[in-house]
């Protein structure tokens, strides 16, 4: 009996660590909406009405993903462009600080998640390059708001792909 329960134990240990090598996260990545420019001094632009347009798209974009963290950074614009998909997922808004990407606690907190980033022109495809772990993607041109970048980590294998999305 003890031998039946000692191999037991073993295959319970190896099916869980088994499951947990297979953890699969996925990251959406999306650039802020279109911002207000009649300011250029304004670092912390509100988004135009073509922007509250395309926050609202993004809702509609994700309305059959279930996420379990919605990430932006702390400024006005990257804020709106989340909030309609948050309203609608009723998640808290997660802060992250676009000069410390992809670091240890991120890696731990969204383990086996399903994420959304938003971020800007620069910060989005370095945070995405950060997780693929080579430089793949560029810049985004500033007339640009309409990438999706969707990232899958699953054990050692990280897949990406780029959609554009129009309003």
């Amino acid at each position: 009996m003890k031998r039946i329960l000692f191999v037991l134990a073993i295959i319970l240990t190896t099916l869980n660590l088994s499951a947990q090598e297979n953890e699969v996260t996925t990251y959406y990545f999306i650039r802020h909406a279109e911002k207000v420019r009649i300011d250029k001094t304004d670092k912390n632009p509100l988004l135009s009405e073509k922007g509250q347009l395309r926050a609202e798209n993004w809702k509609k974009v994700f309305k059959n993903v279930n996420f379990d963290f919605i990430y932006s950074t702390n400024y006005n614009r990257t804020i709106q462009t989340a909030s309609p998909t948050l309203k609608n997922k009723n998640l808290e808004i997660e802060f992250y600080n676009p000069r410390d990407l992809y670091n240890e606690d991120f890696k731990q907190k969204t383990k086996g998640k399903t994420v959304l980033v938003v971020g800007h022109s620069n910060t989005t495809p370095s945070f995405v390059n950060k997780i693929m772990g080579k430089e793949k993607y560029s810049d985004i041109d500033d007339s640009n708001n309409s990438n999706l970048y969707i990232i899958t980590v699953s054990h050692s294998v990280r897949t990406s792909q780029l959609l554009y999305i129009p309003i």
